[in-house]
């Protein structure tokens, strides 16, 4: 569902609600489909949970005495995901409460509380970056989805290209095809160089990188 940038988060966990709740659960993984890669404790002072994304290298960790910070106190803290409509009908039918998805009238600047103006729906034109959906852990914690389906120049290095889920590499595959037609339509024949094209389209989408000309389609491009 997720695909996260590179930072590690670490919530507080109160205990009368997240820990009767949650991490009693013979699977606690399965409310978001995250993997369960840790579950320890030590007494009733001590609690250490992390769960991983599905295709993701980078974890959340949470729990009792794993950091300062009062629960309420973490606002507006972006996941980002390929597919905002499809992330939040997966979090609604496993029992989280999230918002609609909305967009900003202006700019980006609404997730953030008492910013902006918020619009129901996904950004019209489905810019990257430019849809959301709000939810609220059990803490009060606040967590925004956002919808990144091209990264911006520089978020995305070459060992991370496609670290990701087969949606998101099929989506990737189709936006190259239709670049890859416009190509064919220009020069009035087939190309039968196809692999070769896909794969230079996608490597430089994904890395944010000017896309080839021979492939340029106004379709598949979208102004930051």
């Amino acid at each position: 569902m997720a695909e996260f940038d590179s930072y590690d988060i670490a919530l507080t966990a109160n205990k009368s609600e997240v820990t009767r709740k949650h991490f009693e659960r013979s699977a606690p993984e399965q409310s978001a489909t995250w993997r369960l890669d840790a579950n320890r404790s030590a007494g009733n002072d001590f609690r250490h949970v992390q769960l991983t994304p599905p295709a993701s290298g980078i974890s959340v960790q949470f729990g009792i005495s794993i950091t300062s910070p009062a629960p309420v106190s973490a606002q507006s803290l972006l996941l980002a995901v390929s597919d905002i409509e499809a992330a939040r009908e997966l979090l609604v039918a496993r029992g989280v409460e999230a918002s609609e998805v909305f967009h900003c009238s202006e700019g980006t600047a609404c997730r953030f509380a008492g910013m902006g103006v918020r619009v129901a729906g996904a950004h019209p034109e489905r810019l990257s970056y430019n849809s959301f959906v709000s939810l609220n852990d059990p803490d009060g914690n606040n967590w925004i989805l956002q919808e990144v389906t091209k990264r911006l120049p520089g978020r995305v290095t070459g060992d991370t290209i496609y670290a990701s889920t087969a949606r998101d590499l099929a989506q990737a595959m189709s936006r190259a095809a239709k670049a890859h037609g416009e190509h064919e339509k220009r020069i009035g024949k087939a190309d039968s160089n196809w692999p070769d094209c896909y794969a230079e389209y996608m490597t430089r989408e994904q890395l944010g990188e000017t896309l080839p000309k021979e492939n340029l389609s106004p379709l598949s491009v979208h102004p930051e």
